[in-house]
């Protein structure tokens, strides 16, 4: 059983390569389902769930072919025909963003039978959304035996509200609609880059989107979407995961190929804590980490509001701060988890409800944690560099389904990190 250790106590001062955004990367592949032809991906990141979407189209009788280069990494994905349209509880339940495979699985092949992902360490996530959306377009959906069944003879064009924001919901309706007989809109639509990447991909193949980016999109449907080639974006999380990682650790990092146009909220908050922030042109980023962190309060948002995938690292640098931070969860209802870890390093955090009271600067000491989530992971890896001793960080398969290879690029940088195998107890 593979664990990171950490050594903490040391400044990272390096250059950091910012992979492809993984949460990109997963509805890019899943609507390579909407064509017979091939659709190439660029700047795929090696992470664990690309890895598992691809058995999981693999699965449903998909070709796929991944190669590496001095460029970054290449996926090819070509959907001549099915094997079946079936995606099984075994693949689903290791990744809920399976479910993406729903919507273009209707839209292009007439029906679906995807498993239900079930609970999560984070909060539920219910896909109901989905099935909401797909039912407005004139699809009929039942849930039977675990599984959601959907089918459709031909979409229709519809108007759909989403009762709350969804990402996952949105990248759904928005690859059914492409192939949907007439106009869709959608109505409080997510605005993530990473649904403005999606479109981007579909109106290469064909699609015809307006809005990306905004909280309506309009798709006029087409009768048949065709190959394309696009290059996947910078992961927002992984870039900020590494600003934190200079401020927790008064380091000197410059981060390369990212977007920072993508990370404003997490910038500015980060400015704010004191961290010296500067944009290097348009896919640059160099970040200083002050002597003393100072406490600010945070609230989750959807996007363009600070990411819910970035709090749990926000907290450990909140642990390293002078005062009073309070954190408040708007996404999740249970992605506190990586807080008790915490307090085992002696960190100085109270939970009231969906708020974190963290109270710093406290020392940190290095113990044996235990990873809930891909998330609390990371946080825990950066708490680590900031504390005495060693912290040893168990379920290591959580953070390689989001950081390609984080171990190795902090090391890099000056980080004390390394991989290690132990046996089951």
């Amino acid at each position: 059983m593979e664990k990171l250790l950490v050594v903490g106590g040391r400044p990272l001062e390096g250059k950091i390569v910012i992979g492809g955004a993984k949460n990109a990367a997963l509805p890019a592949m899943a609507a390579a389902l909407l064509t017979d032809e091939p659709v190439i991906l660029e700047n795929v990141p090696r992470v664990r769930d690309i890895s598992t979407l691809r058995l999981l189209l693999e699965e449903l009788g998909v070709d796929s072919s991944f190669q590496h280069n001095a460029k970054g990494n290449r996926l090819t994905i070509q959907a001549r025909k099915l094997r079946q349209p079936r995606a099984p509880y075994e693949l689903v339940k290791t990744m809920r963003a399976s479910v993406l495979v729903l919507g273009p699985l209707v839209a292009r092949f007439r029906r679906a039978e995807v498993s239900l992902p079930g609970g999560c360490a984070i909060g539920e996530r219910p896909i109901n959304l989905h099935l909401k959306g797909l039912r407005k377009l004139g699809a009929t959906t039942r849930i039977v035996h675990g599984y959601v069944e959907a089918r459709a003879k031909r979409l229709k064009g519809a108007r759909f509200r989403f009762d709350r924001i969804s990402v996952t919901g949105t990248a759904n309706l928005l690859m059914a609609a492409a192939l949907a007989d007439g106009e869709t809109l959608l109505e409080n639509a997510a605005c993530e880059p990473e649904i403005t990447d999606l479109a981007e991909l579909l109106t290469k193949m064909g699609a015809r989107i307006s809005g990306a980016g905004t909280e309506t999109l309009r798709i006029k449907g087409v009768s048949r979407l065709r190959g394309a080639r696009h290059r996947i974006i910078p992961d927002r999380i992984e870039a900020g995961t590494y600003l934190a990682a200079a401020g927790i650790t008064r380091g000197h990092l410059i981060l390369q190929r990212c977007r920072p146009d993508h990370m404003r909220a997490v910038i500015e908050k980060f400015r704010e804590m004191g961290l010296e922030i500067k944009i290097r042109g348009r896919t640059s980023l160099e970040v200083k980490g002050p002597r003393r962190l100072q406490a600010s309060d945070l609230t989750t948002r959807e996007y363009p509001g600070f990411a819910t995938d970035m709090q749990a690292q926000y907290m450990a640098l909140a642990t390293q701060a002078d005062g009073t931070s309070v954190i408040t969860e708007t996404i999740f209802e249970k992605r506190f988890m990586h807080a008790l870890e915490m307090l085992r390093m002696g960190a100085d955090v109270t939970l009231e409800g969906r708020s974190a009271i963290v109270r710093g600067p406290t020392p940190l000491s290095g113990a044996k944690v235990l990873a809930s989530d891909l998330r609390a992971s990371a946080s825990l890896v950066l708490a680590g560099l900031a504390a005495q001793g060693e912290t040893l960080i168990d379920r290591v398969y959580h953070i390689d389904r989001g950081y390609d290879r984080i171990e190795e690029k902090l090391s890099q940088v000056g980080a004390k990190i390394r991989r290690v195998s132990t046996s089951p107890a």
